[in-house]
């Protein structure tokens, strides 16, 4: 279910945001922050700016758009994202981040088309997605059905995550041996590599960055999001051995050069300079907006032009 409107805003502001991010003559750091503060919003107006959104040129604003929407839980989406998913003409990244979105909202009746795109969508890390947003689907019903209090658990992170963090184990050590096990499911590698972020603590950082070499893209691409989250100084070897890495998948180094952005120390910056000339634009277009982001962020300034909480960037 959709969250209430956090904020109240004119029909002019809201007019902007959306002109703003649907303007394919602004910055895309610009885009960017309207994309954020429209994520803050509610209503017919945003919802369709994002939607129409999905469908950029900039397969990074489409999926972001994409992913927004989930993090919204708008169930009036649901129809769009399931468009999005079934169109194999668009970026495997943005229909990715269609399938997770609907996983997010979370309804049991997209759960035919998440299963038709799991057997037929022809990108690994689409199909993969669609698996763990079905069993998210799942889990949420089993656990609304047992009557469990908190069935959506809340992430620290103010983010709605792909899988509930696991509960089966409790130490980094079971959680490592689940996260970094290539014959695990994808759900439980990714319900461990959650926990492991909401215990944090060097050793869970340190499982963390092993899995970045796991064999599924889609894995790999979750775990520097979530590096990105921890923002631990840890990671910034292997963050940037992963954006210096011109075979490694697209989706994998942009979430890579998002968490350096967070990050924000001086070798960071260098690489995220250097990288916003890379010749794929989900990568080079990541280290612009990351760099603005820092920007705004040394100013003292809020990136979004509506500032509520930071931006889960996916």
């Amino acid at each position: 279910m959709a969250l209430e409107n956090p904020f109240e805003v004119s029909a002019d502001m809201e007019k902007f945001l959306c002109d703003r991010l649907l303007d394919a003559d602004q910055p895309i750091s610009e885009r960017f922050r309207a994309l954020f503060s429209l994520r803050n919003l509610r209503g017919p107006a945003p919802r369709e700016a994002l939607v129409r959104a999905t469908r950029d040129s900039s397969n990074l604003l489409a999926h972001e758009a994409a992913f927004a929407l989930g993090q919204m839980q708008d169930v009036q989406a649901i129809s769009a994202l399931e468009n999005v998913l079934n169109d194999l003409s668009l970026h495997p990244i943005v229909r990715h981040e269609a399938a997770e979105a609907l996983g997010a909202i979370g309804l049991e009746s997209v759960i035919p088309l998440l299963t038709k795109s799991l057997k037929s969508d022809p990108a690994p890390e689409v199909q993969e997605t669609c698996e763990l947003a079905i069993r998210r689907i799942k889990e949420q019903k089993n656990r609304a059905n047992r009557d469990e209090k908190n069935c959506v658990a809340t992430s620290p992170f103010l983010s709605v995550d792909p899988a509930r963090p696991s509960t089966l184990y409790s130490s980094v050590e079971q959680l490592r041996e689940v996260l970094l096990n290539e014959e695990e499911s994808m759900y439980e590698r990714y319900a461990a590599l959650f926990a492991l972020r909401n215990q944090g603590g060097d050793s869970a950082v340190s499982a963390i960055i092993a899995s970045l070499g796991a064999r599924s893209a889609l894995l790999r691409h979750e775990v520097a999001y979530v590096l990105g989250q921890l923002q631990n100084k840890d990671a910034i070897a292997a963050l940037s051995k992963v954006l210096e890495d011109v075979d490694e998948h697209p989706m994998v180094r942009h979430e890579a050069a998002e968490a350096l952005g967070s990050i924000a120390d001086s070798k960071s910056v260098e690489l995220l300079n250097h990288f916003a000339l890379d010749p794929e634009p989900i990568v080079s277009q990541s280290c612009e907006v990351a760099l603005n982001m820092l920007e705004f962020e040394r100013a003292g300034k809020s990136f979004e032009f509506l500032f509520l909480r930071t931006p889960q960037v996916q």
